[in-house]
């Protein structure tokens, strides 16, 4: 079953995306709208040593230099503390800006929710498995352990054209509807 809420295209009744300034895992300091011209993906993660979530993590690393050539910017929240983003996601070389936000002040104010229904399901099962494959293991979770990612592709005006909010723990937005931002 699909659920429409899950990802919303916003066409005419675009939203303006919330503005931040928040400080990177890398100590840069991320300004929202210093981004403004540019195309942005907002990705927001669960805790650092999520498996499924540095799967995604090592998916986004493997395709950057494909959605850069495109003029895509990347931004990423997790919301774990720097102890654990450095113990996990940042052994990765990141390309791109990781925020660690544990108060979870982004994911309130994008309205990144959590629930625990979608802690498992087959693409879970399915996830894990690759994640395990990779290398990707669990670890403690910091924060809230049944957080669903979601993905916000902002345009140059910093209007958030896409919205998508996973159905589970794994589910994120597909590169292909990425492309398709990039290509609007």
């Amino acid at each position: 079953m699909i659920n429409v809420h899950l990802f919303e295209t916003y066409g005419e009744s675009m939203k303006i995306a919330p503005l931040f300034n928040k400080e990177s895992f890398d100590n840069e300091n991320i300004i929202l709208e210093s981004y403004r011209g540019q195309k942005v993906w907002l990705a927001f993660f669960r805790y650092a040593s999520c498996p499924l979530c540095n799967l995604r993590i090592n998916e986004m690393i493997r395709r950057y230099k494909e959605l850069e050539a495109e003029g895509l910017k990347i931004i990423t929240v997790f919301q774990s503390p720097r102890t654990s983003v450095e113990k996990y996601v940042a052994k990765q070389e990141l390309p791109f800006p990781l925020i660690c936000d544990p108060q979870q002040e982004l994911y309130q104010l994008y309205g990144v929710k959590g629930s625990y229904g979608g802690l498992m399901s087959l693409g879970v099962v399915q996830n894990l498995a690759k994640a395990s494959a990779k290398g990707f293991f669990p670890g403690v979770p910091d924060g809230p352990l049944n957080t669903i990612p979601a993905d916000f592709l902002i345009n140059e005006l910093g209007e958030i054209v896409t919205s998508f909010h996973g159905k589970d723990i794994g589910d994120h937005i597909p590169f292909e509807e990425v492309f398709k931002f990039l290509k609007a």
